[in-house]
């Protein structure tokens, strides 16, 4: 999320915090430690990531431990970041929910139809010659492209799953990022693409997705995609280029899964997949392998009756 460029020492009021670091540090915007840039805040409260928040591309970490400064950066020191990051999110993105079925700040293409039923948020952009089918929602800020087909009862934009195990009760990540959908997408009925947590969900030019699918937060599908039914990608995927899902794939979080790669019915992927390569199974890996190992293990019932018969 970019902002209006202020200073640390603003930025600590906010989340009435203590901080190191210049009053004048200038800070651009908040970020997930995935996707931060040079101005950008990000947080961090468990020691097996203070290396990795240090050593980002932020220059301002709020952190639940004093910890020496990196050159050239500041830390806001607080005992609960995550809460921080809420508040400050919250402060800079305050929630404006819409009560009307389609937003008087939505922007609507040239010869779309959007049927009974939809609800279009608050920014929306929709391009020209889509089809919006009954009862899609389109969350607040979110963009879709020309030429795009929606069926009933898709949810675009909805909050990522990104919870904090409290004692008492799980704390929600207020998220605020996008969807953004390319250009010649069809998507399925009774799909779900959840919003960025502080950036984009992306789904690229020309990709097919079929009904009952789900993305979940920030994930970048490439060009030319097809996903069959009840495929299920975790956040911070990366998809690339004419990849094929086929149906009751998951994927696990943060995995890129390289150009023109397909993932055979019912696997389950917890690795990358390299480009042009075929896998299959749980936990997925290359087909061929994988088959002969099923084979193989087919094989050990008549193996052990030989053997007994002995």
């Amino acid at each position: 999320m970019q902002i209006t460029p202020t200073t640390l020492k603003k930025i600590a009021s906010i989340i009435n915090a203590e901080y190191i670091g210049a009053d004048n540090h200038v800070v651009k915007g908040f970020n997930e430690i995935h996707c931060v840039e040079g101005g950008d805040v990000v947080f961090v409260d468990h020691p097996k990531y203070y290396t990795k928040a240090l050593q980002s591309a932020a220059t301002t970490i709020i952190i639940n431990k004093k910890v020496d400064c990196p050159e050239g950066k500041a830390l806001i020191i607080h005992d609960e970041p995550f809460t921080a990051f809420n508040q400050l999110t919250e402060y800079f993105q305050p929630k404006q929910y819409s009560s009307v079925p389609i937003s008087n700040t939505a922007k609507i293409g040239k010869n779309t139809l959007i049927m009974p039923g939809c609800f279009i948020g608050n920014n929306v952009i929709i391009g020209d010659n889509c089809i919006l089918h009954p009862n899609v929602v389109i969350y607040d800020n979110c963009e879709i492209g020309n030429h795009v087909i929606i069926h009933a009862g898709t949810v675009i934009g909805s909050d990522g799953f990104y919870f904090k195990n409290r004692k008492t009760h799980f704390e929600q990540l207020q998220t605020c990022g996008r969807v953004i959908v390319k250009d010649h997408v069809h998507i399925g009925a009774n799909c779900t693409f959840d919003k960025g947590v502080t950036s984009d969900t992306i789904i690229g030019k020309g990709t097919i997705i079929d009904n009952l699918v789900h993305i979940a937060h920030d994930v970048t599908v490439g060009e030319m995609c097809l996903f069959a039914a009840n495929v299920a990608i975790a956040g911070v995927c990366k998809i690339g280029n004419h990849v094929t899902l086929w149906g009751q794939v998951g994927i696990s979080s943060d995995i890129t899964i390289g150009d023109g790669a397909t993932i055979q019915a019912q696997s389950g992927v917890g690795e990358n997949v390299p480009a042009g390569k075929v896998f299959f199974g749980t936990p997925a890996y290359d087909a061929r392998s994988k088959m002969k190992e099923v084979f193989a293990v087919k094989q050990l019932p008549s193996l052990i009756h030989k053997l007994y018969d002995k």
